[in-house]
């Protein structure tokens, strides 16, 4: 049966515990493990009949299902109820008209705003990212009086108000700081307007701090970027930041361009003082259906209940957080194949690979930053792990590994 620690990082990609056996077919056994009612079970035996084609199974195991799913219901079942939603999508479309099919009503940006800084307020996953990153960067550049940072993925610009502050104390006086913000469509429904409002508050924010400041913004999605879009300066230090957005990025198994692995390349050519990689662990991408239904299950089990120890079980905000900022995700992976399937994960083996592959090599991290990020869990709980593996730092939920951070050069 999987469980929130079956699977554990490893160079060279993800192990599966002993869960998704494959049932056996007849129908006294279906009877059998119908009567037990196992939830884990009866997914894992979902996923197998849509591997194998057997749609009267599956008939029988989703009309089972059904009964013993909620969105308002105990941590698993809340998650089974956006397996299942994803379940149903896969049956019911085909093609491009999956992805058409999810995109259901989104609230207004200012309550999707208001659920997302509820996510990321209540688990550490974003703070942690980004503190690793950010202290690898503030080191990376301690010696630096212009610096121009190239995000991938600048949403709500979030990541970078603490290096801001941190710049602005620095010894001698705070460098300049640019930085070219790449945006995404999400993110622009969810500010409301396009990416000018996030410079505009950073502007306002590091205007407070006394740090020099500017913004820019390519205008063209991650996937388009080459250097022609970056504006660079013989006399700035660069810096690249991959934060949660490499898996959205289609590679090789995807179509012939292979944008990932290009545009790590492409930071290797700039000769950044460094690179950061912020990515969840677990292995989507090339996996075959079972197994990456078994990795989402696995992952985001160890989400779903660290939302339910921070929130309480009747938190108006919780269903709206997990069904706007999580469930899409998991639909897209169970629902959506080819280009319609954007959540494309990899293991933290994988991406060591293809940066190695592009002539990089990691940066080392300061004690300090292990020591900043140790204090930061002290205010969440105990059931948060961390671990530091040849260089990457990886934060997990009763040791399920959940999201990784490196950095590179």
């Amino acid at each position: 049966m999987l469980g929130p620690s079956s699977l554990e990082v490893h160079d060279a990609g993800v192990s599966v515990g002993p869960g998704c056996v494959p049932p056996a077919g007849n129908l006294e056994d279906l009877t059998a493990m119908l009567s037990r009612g196992d939830l884990k079970e009866i997914l894992c035996a979902c996923a197998k009949a849509v591997e194998g084609g057997n749609f009267s199974r599956l008939n029988l195991l989703m009309s089972e299902l059904q009964t013993m799913v909620s969105v308002s219901g105990e941590p698993f079942q809340r998650l089974a109820a956006y397996i299942f939603e994803g379940l149903v999508a896969r049956l019911s479309y085909s093609g491009s008209s999956i992805y058409k099919a999810l995109r259901c009503k989104e609230p207004a940006s200012p309550q999707l705003m208001s659920y997302m800084q509820i996510l990321f307020e209540v688990c550490p996953y974003f703070k942690f990212g980004y503190m690793l990153a950010n202290g690898a960067i503030a080191e990376a550049t301690k010696s630096e009086r212009k610096i121009h940072i190239i995000d991938f993925m600048i949403a709500q610009g979030s990541q970078w108000v603490t290096l801001i502050q941190a710049l602005a104390s620095r010894p001698g006086g705070p460098p300049s700081m640019r930085v070219t913000g790449i945006d995404d469509s999400t993110s622009a429904y969810a500010r409301g307007g396009g990416v000018e409002i996030v410079g505009q508050r950073l502007s306002r924010l590091a205007e407070t701090w006394g740090v020099p400041f500017s913004f820019d913004s390519p205008g063209v999605p991650a996937s388009r970027v080459e250097i022609g879009h970056l504006d660079l300066r013989p006399d700035e230090a660069i810096v690249v930041n991959f934060p949660l957005m490499l898996h959205h990025v289609p590679d090789e198994s995807v179509c012939q361009e292979n944008h990932r692995d290009r545009l790590i390349r492409l930071a290797k050519s700039l000769s950044p003082r460094v690179v950061t990689l912020i990515e969840q662990e677990l292995n989507t991408n090339t996996a075959t259906f079972s197994l990456r239904f078994a990795e989402t299950m696995n992952h985001y089990e160890a989400i779903f209940e660290s939302i339910d120890m921070a929130l309480p079980r009747d938190h108006k905000g919780r269903i709206n957080v997990e069904q706007h900022c999580l469930a899409r995700e998991i639909v897209n992976v169970i629902a959506c194949e080819g280009r319609e399937r954007v959540e494309r994960h990899e293991p933290l083996g994988k991406w060591r690979s293809r940066f190695r592959m592009a002539g990089m090599s990691p940066y080392p991290l300061s004690a300090y930053v292990n020591v900043t990020i140790e204090g930061l869990l002290k205010g969440y709980s105990e059931s948060y792990s961390l671990e530091e593996r040849d260089g990457a730092v990886v934060l997990g939920w009763k040791n399920r590994p959940v999201v990784t951070s490196t950095a590179w050069w």
